[in-house]
């Protein structure tokens, strides 16, 4: 009999414990869309901090791209009910942390990929302290020639501009 923690499972050897891997809870995360861009899993927008497994029982450490983020409990909903699906858990605990701060630099670069197929830009790295903002390249015709319509777009995240080149409006990640 192999023992392992987690759910116990019988076969034909016995009564086997199965546990669930930390990759395993990757991959699922993965198929966890943003409520609010369904083209893009909260992995690659880089939402994920950590994930913690200990027998049946996962720990999922979450960033929310902004704090007031009204999707926050659909995203801790989803999470849970994906994990749950799993023959091999039986606990989710989902924790969204108010530190390390989410910035752009944290989506993966397939996420940009995405989120441009979506007609969104994605904001320009943070990563340069005390440079201006600067007009992120537009998602459809990739000029950055356009201007600032409203701060505020559809989502706290995003802003609305106007792209001069190919005369589209287009929504772009907030530079956080």
């Amino acid at each position: 009999m192999l023992l392992l923690s987690g759910k116990t499972k019988s076969t034909e050897l016995g009564v086997i414990k199965v546990i669930v891997s930390e990759q395993e809870i990757w991959l699922e995360l993965q198929e966890v869309k943003d409520p609010e861009i369904p083209t893009v899993s909260v992995v690659e927008l880089g939402m994920v901090q950590e994930v913690e497994v200990d027998g049946c029982r996962v720990n999922v450490f979450l960033i929310p791209t902004f704090v007031g983020c009204p999707a926050i409990e659909m995203i801790k909903k989803n999470v849970k009910e994906r994990l749950l699906a799993l023959a091999n858990v039986e606990e989710v605990v989902v924790t969204f942390l108010r530190t390390p701060i989410w910035t752009n630099d944290r989506i993966l670069p397939v996420g940009k990929e995405k989120l441009k197929s979506f007609g969104i830009a994605p904001a320009q790295s943070t990563l340069k302290e005390h440079a201006p903002p600067s007009i992120p390249a537009c998602p459809y015709c990739g000029k950055e020639e356009g201007e600032v319509e409203n701060l505020f777009g559809s989502a706290a995240c995003r802003s609305l501009y106007y792209c001069k080149n190919c005369r589209q409006p287009f929504e772009a990640m907030k530079p956080v």
